[in-house]
């Protein structure tokens, strides 16, 4: 049996184990970087970039005079945007502009210890003229460790790209050991100190890490939940049938089989509740044939005075009659779902058929389905959810106008909407006009002879059928009722349709 986890656990897990991962890999760039330079931390690449421009700068002043070192440097500074400068090993301005050279870039560049100075011997043979060059001697090679640096300054805001070179120019003299200064307002300082790209780059992989880590535990979550959204969806619009069979082992999991307990649970009572209208439906037959042959009989004997009771008592027994008609089709057609088996029906020939059965006198109708489109569904169920709908049309809006019946195919599904010109139906009322003995009182009570079970019926069919029905309003007033159904290529004409179509032809 697997371990049962919660889902707020198995965030919780997910989410540290994220982090545990993201601090590893950051601790290893971290440590890399450090292990390097600590003031090139920020500036990824900038080592590279700034000594690439010193040994350009440092090499034009070797073979230059030194009465054009500013102009060197100012081109420089032009060409990368920064403001260049040389001091000396002391901070001491050589070339350039670096008057506003702040106190801690003086304190940094003195930092750097030069080591204990020479004494005796040493002093001596630093002075004594020799062959060699001068910065060979003794106390010219104790020079300051090699300086790379990068500061900021405020007052204003300032970066600093310190870095350490020497110019070894025969017309200067001895060797230059000098420190060479770019200064910035902003933070790229032309591309020398600071270059986003490299930063963009790992931001950007960190992202798209982050979102294929998450992914399967957000995926899984989602996908269940959708599985679940569409399920209630479905056991809302009356098909208790579906089922999620969730395998999880979380919350989402056991509200799954909740789920799946609750529509096992509403089908079968549903179910229930149907075969018992059915069963109280076929056991009042009998009873009801036999009141109203009794009243047949009693309505040839009556004398004058009572043919008025006596037919009035007819009239509701003929109510009855119908009303326990209408519950044992809504029964069968409940329960004769699972043996339908679809067919291909021409929409035209199944609304002419409902229009034949149904009396229209005072109604006129305005038929809109082409002669060649067919739907899956079953023959009979059709005509009598069609039967049911033309009915109604005729009952509570036949005088008001005409009642449009319309086809149309979009795709792989039929449209049949029937609309007329009646009072409509409230918006807050047609989610509900479909369930049985429903009425709506300001237009379909009893006085007009309706039971509550005639959409009912419709969309018992539909549903039947692997359909669907849904209703709406019309502006400024009416109703419209629409079937959907999958649609069908007609059946291949059989050698007995050719012969009857050409008798027909013939007559």
């Amino acid at each position: 049996m697997r371990p049962w986890l919660s889902l707020y656990v198995k965030i919780l897990l997910w989410f540290f184990l994220n982090l545990v991962v993201l601090a590893a890999v950051f601790t290893l760039l971290f440590n890399a970087q450090f292990s390097l330079n600590l003031d090139w931390l920020l500036a990824s690449g900038a080592r590279e970039r700034i000594e690439a421009v010193r040994d350009l700068i440092v090499g034009e002043l070797n073979v230059t005079s030194p009465a054009e070192w500013p102009q060197v440097v100012e081109r420089y500074s032009e060409a990368h945007r920064v403001r260049f400068a040389l001091l000396d090993e002391d901070a001491n301005l050589l070339v350039g502009d670096a008057a506003a050279l702040p106190r801690e870039v003086q304190e940094r560049i003195m930092r750097r210890d030069f080591g204990p100075r020479p004494t005796g011997d040493a002093r001596a043979a630093q002075n004594a003229p020799t062959d060699a060059r001068p910065f060979e001697g003794p106390w010219r090679s104790r020079r300051r460790p090699p300086l790379r640096a990068i500061m900021r300054t405020t007052n204003p805001t300032q970066y600093w790209l310190l870095t350490s070179a020497r110019v070894d120019n025969w017309l200067a003299g001895d060797p230059l050991r000098v420190v060479l200064v770019a200064r910035s307002s902003s933070m790229s300082g032309g591309g020398l100190i600071f270059n986003p790209k490299p930063w963009l780059a790992s931001g950007i992989g960190a992202v798209i890490f982050s979102l294929l880590f998450w992914f399967p535990l957000v995926h899984g979550i989602t996908r269940s939940v959708g599985k679940m959204r569409a399920a209630t969806r479905e056991i809302a619009e009356g098909r208790f049938d579906v089922r999620l069979k969730m395998r999880r082992r979380d919350e989402l999991g056991s509200l799954g089989e909740s789920i799946d307990q609750m529509a096992d649970r509403l089908d079968g009572f549903l179910k229930g509740q149907k075969r018992f209208l059915g069963d109280i439906a076929h056991e009042l037959c009998s009873p009801l044939a036999r009141l109203q042959l009794a009243l047949g009989i009693l309505d040839q004997r009556a004398s004058p005075e009572q043919t008025a009771y006596v037919r009035a008592a007819t009239e509701k027994a003929e109510q009855i009659a119908s009303l326990v008609g209408e519950l044992l089709s809504f029964s069968k057609a409940s329960f004769g779902a699972s043996a339908i088996r679809l067919q291909p029906v021409a929409l035209r020939k199944a609304v002419d058929e409902a229009l034949r059965r149904e009396s229209t006198d005072g109604a006129e109708f305005r038929i809109d389905v082409p002669a060649d489109l067919t739907a899956a569904a079953d023959p009979d169920l059709l005509i009598r959810a069609l039967a049911n709908l033309f009915r109604n049309a005729v009952r509570y809006a036949g005088t008001a106008g005409p009642i449009e019946v319309r086809a149309s195919q979009q795709g792989d599904e039929v449209s049949l909407t029937v609309a007329d010109h009646g009072p409509g139906v409230a918006d807050e009322e047609l989610p509900r006009i479909f369930d049985a003995f429903y009425r709506v009182d300001t237009a379909r009570t009893r006085d007009t002879g309706g039971a509550g079970l005639g959409l009912a019926l419709v969309k018992t069919c539909l549903e039947s059928c692997c359909g669907s029905v849904t209703a709406r309003g019309r502006q400024p007033h009416g109703l419209e009722v629409v079937l959907q159904l999958r649609a069908m290529p007609p059946a291949p004409k059989t050698a007995a349709d050719e012969v009857g179509a050409q008798e027909t032809a013939t007559a």
